[in-house]
């Protein structure tokens, strides 16, 4: 009988997530700032509508006009832990369209897979999610404490909708936190940090064919990204391979010059910028890379009295791990075993989430979800669903276990 049940519960929930992904998925919510209705107001409105109509308590707050947050809340009225589940309703630009297999917003179904800009990430999680909640909810089941439904925008961007939803309070009395991101359901317990840095090399503009009456802002840019290579091999030679993460990296990406102006074949600019894109893994201090790197600058300018740079750091990330023992990563583990009989995988997440950001908030976090890894941001993305069923089960049962565990 009791397989019975639980096999009703699955095809039931699995019917709900799919048709809610696709729900989700066919409401664009690509944030154009250069088009004022391009961004994450209708999903969101959708979503806080949807999960009114499950009786939970309903929040949205607009972050900056037409990109608001939304907030829902399954209070047990039973004294005990808040589980937070957080999935972003924005998505990255569907890029080309034409170079698409199948249109990017219609969440089409083909041979048990959905294909559509968002099915992967993280829409498709947002929906296991909210579905695990509905089936608790219909299911009647025992729970203390409560759960947390986080909806923010601009996971994508500079995540302003975590930002404002900590500020704002809500945070302040989580125990844990899933954050549903694509993760082929692996259990990841780390994440890279990630600074975002401006560096600007001062120059004096000149008549190509007499640079020495100019400073060539270029070269010595050139000689800021050999040093910034080795200083990325030095890391790697100090702390090795991480087993979760990887290879911490300072990647040069954009390359600009002039800053301002136009480009001429025969002018040397008066300004040369760069970006660089800098991650991190456990042992990394934020602080010393920055000094390391202007370290860089105080010996290039002894060797020349002609160089003059700066650096701004226009976001910092940090690391974060939660140790696999956390009652959080646990519900989790037990979770993913009970629902697919096999030992989890733990792994970490290459890139910084949302997560990053209620950890700095002292909130232990795990990110886990369904969806190949290497497909956000792609052409095509997809999501098997039957990878989004089994994520609602493990969702649901995670749920409970945190709650009703001490």
């Amino acid at each position: 009988m009791e397989n019975l049940v639980l096999d009703k519960r699955y095809k039931r929930d699995k019917e709900r997530v799919i048709n809610l992904t696709q729900q989700l998925v066919r409401i664009p919510s690509v944030y154009r700032p250069d088009q004022p209705n391009e961004n994450e107001q209708k999903v969101a409105e959708f979503v806080a509508a949807y999960i009114k109509k499950l009786e939970l308590e309903v929040h949205i707050e607009e972050v900056v006009p037409g990109r608001p947050n939304v907030i829902g809340i399954l209070d047990s009225g039973k004294p005990g832990k808040a589980l937070l589940f957080e999935g972003h309703t924005d998505v990255v630009t569907e890029g080309d369209r034409s170079l698409w297999e199948h249109d990017p917003f219609a969440a089409k179904v083909v041979d048990g897979f959905m294909y559509g800009r968002g099915t992967n990430d993280t829409k498709g999680n947002l929906a296991c999610a909210i579905t695990a909640v509905q089936s608790i909810i219909e299911d009647k089941e025992s729970f203390t404490g409560k759960i947390i439904l986080c909806i923010p925008c601009d996971e994508e961007g500079m995540m302003i909708g975590i930002k404002h939803f900590i500020k704002q309070g809500w945070a302040d009395d989580v125990d844990g936190a899933i954050i549903c991101e694509p993760e082929e359901n692996q259990i990841c317990v780390s994440q890279k940090g990630a600074m975002r840095v401006v560096v600007r090399v001062y120059g004096k503009m000149a008549h190509g064919a007499i640079p020495l009456s100019g400073i060539n802002p270029n070269t010595r840019m050139a000689k800021i990204i050999c040093e910034l290579d080795k200083l990325e091999q030095y890391e790697k030679k100090r702390l090795g391979k991480d087993p979760e993460l990887g290879w911490p990296s300072i990647t040069p990406t954009i390359l600009q010059a002039p800053v301002a102006g136009d480009a001429q074949i025969n002018v040397v600019p008066d300004q040369c910028m760069t970006t660089l894109d800098i991650r991190t893994i456990p042992g990394q201090d934020h602080h010393q890379l920055k000094e390391n790197i202007q370290d860089i600058f105080d010996q290039l300018a002894e060797e020349d009295p002609d160089f003059k740079a700066d650096l701004e750091v226009i976001e910092d990330r940090p690391w974060t791990k939660t140790d696999a023992g956390h009652p959080v990563v646990r519900a989790i583990a037990s979770a993913y075993t009970s629902v697919t009989g096999k030992e989890p995988t733990y792994n970490g997440v290459p890139g910084a989430t949302d997560g990053t950001f209620l950890h700095i908030a002292g909130i232990p976090i795990v990110t886990t979800g369904a969806g190949d890894r290497e497909i956000p941001h792609h052409i095509n993305e997809y999501v098997e669903l039957e990878e989004l069923a089994t994520t609602t089960q493990i969702y649901r049962e995670a749920a409970l276990n945190f709650l009703n565990k001490s």
